[in-house]
């Protein structure tokens, strides 16, 4: 059937039908047929499309008419589609001529303090209530994981204790070595003034290792790679790797989330017990640098302040602080929604979540340990 635009007109009054298929392999032939008509459109204020005669049409076809409705009205004339005896060829033109209307932006109102305080206390009940969801669900992947141990990837285990253990061994262990250093400083100086610099190894060993160590180490660990983590999953979330792990039957918190955490309870422990053999370094560095004190007299000072308790106090809370980074970054990426924008966005949430999560842990731990007296 031959593709052709038919304008009768009566007056100011104008009525299109189109007839034949309006489809891609005619589209030639409907733009010539449709310019043609159109010329006899001058003058016209109401113009109809008759759709009856349409034999079959698709996406092509409905714009073309659909921008030949939009010419019409610029030019003033009212246009009505006649949808009667073909409402499929109408639907399809309704669609291509809808509009967004774009709005003028608008100059966001300026808050009071008291109305973001209110904002941020508004939005802390469904943070909370998400970050426990999280947990949750963390939580019942353990028993799962451990039920079906195919259902996690234990194979990327051992390249994350790489990636997070062996590769931030230097920048935590320069970290540590420069807190020793820094402590063995202010303990020459400060106990200096009362003579009594014999116990600079006590400090460096108590504050290191109770305190200084686990955190130092837990913040550039947080810094580093929760960063990276975070931004590995959030890149994945945007990309729809997480849709496609779920539609091929994979959870993702079992998946992704347990193998990262396992592996910083893994490493972090390891990077922290390094950095507090390099932190009585840069103590002894210190020491024997701004007294009279040897280095032998140092190490053996130092041997004697290392109990048990200052050593194990520092560690047992390391796990801990570990986890609560691996958790932070990955649940930041996984709920992360939009582009690269969003990715930066999460990342960066993401490490200052886990600096904050880690600072309060390990006050928690300081607090309990001092109520029981050790």
């Amino acid at each position: 059937m031959d593709v052709a635009v038919r304008a009768h007109r009566e007056g100011d009054r104008a009525r299109l039908i189109p007839t034949g298929p309006f489809d891609l392999p005619h589209a030639r032939i409907a733009a010539s047929a449709i310019a043609t008509a159109e010329t006899a459109l001058t003058g016209c204020r109401t113009v109809e499309l008759e759709l009856a005669d349409v034999v079959d049409i698709d996406g092509t076809g409905a714009v073309q008419l659909a921008r030949l409705l939009d010419r019409v009205e610029a030019t003033g004339p009212r246009t009505q589609v006649v949808e009667a005896h073909n409402p499929k060829a109408a639907r399809l033109i309704a669609l291509y001529r809808q509009r967004r209307t774009v709005k003028a932006p608008v100059a966001p109102r300026r808050r009071t303090i008291l109305g973001r305080l209110g904002s941020i206390a508004d939005s802390l009940p469904r943070a909370l209530t998400r970050g426990l969801d999280f947990i949750g669900h963390d939580a019942v992947a353990v028993p799962q994981a451990v039920a079906a141990p195919s259902s996690v990837d234990w194979r990327s285990v051992p390249h994350l204790i790489q990636v997070i253990g062996a590769d931030g061994l230097a920048v935590t262990g320069a970290a540590n070595l420069l807190v020793g250093l820094i402590i063995g400083f202010l303990g020459v100086s400060q106990l200096g003034r009362f003579g009594v610099t014999v116990y600079v190894p006590e400090l460096v060993v108590v504050a290191h290792f109770r305190e200084l160590g686990p955190l130092v180490t837990a913040i550039v660990v947080a810094g580093r790679s929760g960063a990276g983590l975070a931004s590995a999953i959030a890149t994945m979330k945007v990309s729809e790797e997480i849709d496609a792990l779920r539609s091929m039957g994979f959870d993702p918190v079992r998946w992704l989330v347990v193998p990262r955490c396992v592996a910083l309870v893994l490493a972090v422990p390891v990077l922290t017990w390094i950095g507090d053999v390099l932190a009585l370094l840069g103590g002894l560095v210190a020491t024997t640098f701004l007294t009279d004190m040897s280095a032998r007299a140092y190490v053996m000072a130092t041997a004697d302040a290392i109990t048990g308790t200052n050593f194990l106090e520092g560690l047992i809370k390391t796990p801990f602080l570990a986890l609560a980074i691996g958790l932070i970054a990955c649940g930041q990426g996984l709920a992360t929604q939009g582009g690269a924008a969003a990715v930066g966005a999460r990342t960066t949430t993401a490490v200052v979540l886990s600096i904050f999560g880690v600072i309060v842990i390990s006050s928690v731990f300081t607090f309990f340990f001092a109520l029981m007296g050790l």
